[in-house]
């Protein structure tokens, strides 16, 4: 997770989960805790899929929405949420519109 203040400058880089060979764990506690201690007012949320697939799954699109909404309660946006797969592809959930503007 990357966290931002309100210029959009790096406040922080932190691995907040580390999943197994096909699921990954995340709580917004765990996330938005890290996001608190370093007083970002913005985050941007990365996993990879062991596959290389950039293929966003439902979980994964869930996640994101809960993770925008947690963050709208607590002041904190979510900038973007960003599959990362093989040979420099990924998938934004933001420029895919997966996730909503603020």
């Amino acid at each position: 997770m990357v966290s931002l203040d309100t210029k959009n400058q790096l406040v922080s880089i932190e691995v907040v989960s580390i999943g197994t060979v096909n699921s990954a764990m995340v709580h917004p506690r765990e996330l938005f805790k890290v996001a608190l201690l370093s007083n970002a007012s913005k985050i941007i949320c990365f996993h990879n899929h062991p596959s290389g697939n950039t293929d966003f799954s439902k979980e994964d699109e869930e996640i994101a929405n809960m993770l925008q909404k947690r963050g709208e309660i607590l002041g904190i946006e979510l900038v973007g949420c960003i599959v990362i797969g093989d040979d420099d592809k990924y998938f934004s959930f933001k420029e895919n519109c997966k996730i909503e503007e603020s």
